[in-house]
């Protein structure tokens, strides 16, 4: 048989759930914080990215439709500001179901936090507004 003393050592040896709070009053395992922090960090950048990609293909928009002559040709690398909007927008999806699941948002959160990267300029603050609700759930630095 074993001791109870020993087996009592033993789980104290194990890795304990971190004192933070999280918003219900349970303590945020750190195993939980990390990966929560990593999808974070993916997010803000996909974000950030988006973002600017949006701001640039809007720019090039107005410039084609609206500044430049009738009858004048495009420049062809117009082309490609669409498609790289496009792989940066694929990717902050991708980073919002990450983050998502990880944070367990609502359906509402999800999409109002999607729409952030086909609104020029939205993306930027609700980047800034989902990363302050996940810093405090989470008790992140």
């Amino acid at each position: 048989m074993t001791d109870p003393n020993q087996a009592r050592d033993q789980r104290s040896d194990q890795v304990q759930p971190n004192t933070a709070p999280a918003t219900d009053g349970r303590a945020i395992h750190p195993n939980r914080q990390r990966r929560v922090k990593t999808a974070l960090t993916a997010f803000s950048i996909t974000a950030y990215i988006t973002g600017v990609m949006l701001l640039v293909l809007v720019a090039e928009m107005v410039y084609k439709y609206l500044i430049m002559p009738e009858g004048q040709e495009a420049p062809g690398w117009f082309f490609f500001i669409a498609q790289i909007h496009g792989f940066a927008y694929m990717a902050f999806l991708i980073a919002i179901v990450n983050l998502g699941t990880k944070a367990r948002w609502t359906p509402g959160k999800w999409i109002i936090t999607a729409l952030g990267g086909v609104v020029p300029l939205l993306s930027f603050f609700v980047e800034r507004k989902r990363r302050e609700e996940v810093k405090a759930a989470f008790a992140l630095d």
